[in-house]
């Protein structure tokens, strides 16, 4: 009898739980990630016009963006990500899962406009599972969540110097110019 309880813990998952979700969940729509691309493509082609970027990104569009990255690797960090656009910060909440183990995952990054009016990220917090997360794995995923940007949206705007970046509702606002 004793085989057979261990057998069937071991068979299951433990869920060490982990901090809330900070919003209510934003359905996943593939077609919001098209739409994150095609703002940043909008706003580069009026930036030709103009000579000012201004681009406005979604809750929605952030969270399908992540979902879709994330779905193309074989083991990714988190699973269901959610991003909530608050209060100058993004916060990504998520399940990882590793082995047996399951564990909310929540991150708080805070973007910054460097001297160069190039963005990058800063991982402000993250707690994994009842723990707060190591500064190590901070700073790692502080540099691929900035190579990330730079490398997936920001290669569409390659030429612009960032002014402002906003978050606030919901919503981030990025504005610049051409170089």
């Amino acid at each position: 009898m004793f085989l057979s309880l261990l057998l069937a813990t071991l068979a299951c998952q433990i869920d060490v739980g982990g901090p809330e979700p900070p919003g209510a969940p934003i359905p996943v729509q593939p077609t919001e990630a098209e739409q994150l691309q095609s703002n940043w493509r909008s706003a580069l082609d009026n930036a030709l016009e103009t000579g000012q970027v201004n681009v406005v990104i979604n809750e929605a569009q952030v969270t399908a963006f992540l979902a879709e990255r994330l779905a193309e690797r074989e083991q990714p960090l988190i699973r269901n990500p959610q991003a909530y656009l608050r209060n100058n910060q993004i916060q990504v909440f998520g399940v990882a899962e590793r082995g047996i183990l399951k564990a909310n995952v929540l991150l708080t990054v805070t973007p910054e406009i460097t001297e160069d009016g190039e963005i990058s990220f800063e991982l402000a917090e993250a707690s994994v599972g009842p723990v707060p997360a190591p500064s190590a794995l901070k700073s790692t995923i502080s540099a691929v969540l900035t190579e990330a940007f730079t490398g997936s949206i920001g290669s569409l705007a390659t030429g612009i110097r960032i002014s402002s970046l906003a978050i606030q509702d919901g919503v981030m606002t990025i504005a610049g110019e051409l170089r």
